[in-house]
């Protein structure tokens, strides 16, 4: 039998802090504010989304913090596990996503989370989740390779196992199986993760957390101010549809988000702002265009 988490209220005050220094450095590289939107649900709980929109850097980017309760965990939630079906549950976390304007910086994600629950037996259940993944639209092999160092970084003090289980758990998740491709170039993703005990996982899970300023920071930095054209512009528009299909079709979080009766707003704040979707497009040969798909949407070592 897993044992209760002891410190509920230190997970609370670590993601709110962490939502806090995440914007305030990317308000320092954007030269905009974040909106700052408060909210309650129904059921019980809340959060705070933080957004940006037609900023000088970013284009639009959430970064929500949010901490929920109900009564019956929905489908999704239980999928996996019949015993905690029906069971009351809690969550809270840091989910952001980051669509920068310009085409040469990559888009971004990270979450970091905790749930509890119960088995029907009154049994406790808690887990960590989260992880961090990139979706460039013109690919920086440096970059990418920075993006998974810092992403093993971060995971090195909890075991060497950690970063290949976690990027192979990202490749797996990450794909959108209607197309046979991956969304991006991957990262680490991890859930339902307690084995170690209450402070190890706690631990780790802020190292996810702390990390990734360290991960994306210096890209954006590094390609924000890269000239680009509509022809850029007109393909970043494109592959952000298959950021769209994946968070509608597959993405865990979206699917419990809706089901739970979360606040929609908040929950698709993921959505980028302009998207083009065209009929069996290909790119053409020899282009950069081309090189996204035979360099970078492919499962392998970046290390």
């Amino acid at each position: 039998m897993i044992q209760p988490a002891p410190a509920p209220s230190a997970i609370e005050q670590y993601l709110r802090s962490l939502q806090q220094k995440i914007v305030a450095a990317l308000e320092r590289v954007d030269g905009k504010s974040f909106l700052e939107d408060r909210w309650e649900r129904p059921e019980g709980g809340g959060g705070i989304s933080r957004i940006i929109e037609e900023g000088n850097v970013l284009e639009r980017g959430g970064v929500g913090f949010s901490h929920v309760k109900g009564g019956s965990l929905p489908p999704s939630a239980a999928a996996n596990r019949p015993d905690i079906a029906g069971s009351a549950w809690e969550a809270m976390g840091v989910s952001l996503v980051l669509h920068p304007r310009n085409p040469f910086a990559p888009t971004v994600h990270m979450n970091v989370r905790f749930f509890s629950t119960s088995t029907a037996g009154g049994d406790p259940v808690w887990w960590f989740g989260g992880g961090m993944d990139l979706t460039p639209y013109y690919g920086f092999a440096e970059d990418v390779r920075h993006f998974h160092r810092a992403c093993s970084d971060a995971l090195a003090p909890f075991g060497a196992d950690l970063y290949p289980r976690f990027k192979q758990w990202c490749d797996d998740y990450f794909y959108l199986k209607h197309r046979k491709e991956p969304r991006g170039v991957g990262g680490i993703f991890f859930d339902d993760f307690n084995a170690p005990g209450f402070e190890d996982s706690f631990a780790m899970m802020r190292s996810v957390g702390d990390g990734f300023l360290a991960a994306y920071l210096p890209l954006l930095q590094k390609r924000m101010d890269t000239p680009y054209g509509e022809r850029e512009r007109d393909f970043q528009a494109y592959r952000r549809g298959r950021y769209v299909e994946f968070n509608l079709v597959f993405d865990r979080g979206t699917l419990f988000g809706l089901q739970s009766g979360g606040r929609t707003e908040a929950i698709l704040m993921s959505m980028p702002p302009v998207v083009k979707w065209r009929y069996d497009w290909q790119p053409e040969a020899g282009t950069p265009e081309a090189a996204l798909y035979s360099d970078f949407l492919m499962h392998r070592d970046w290390l």
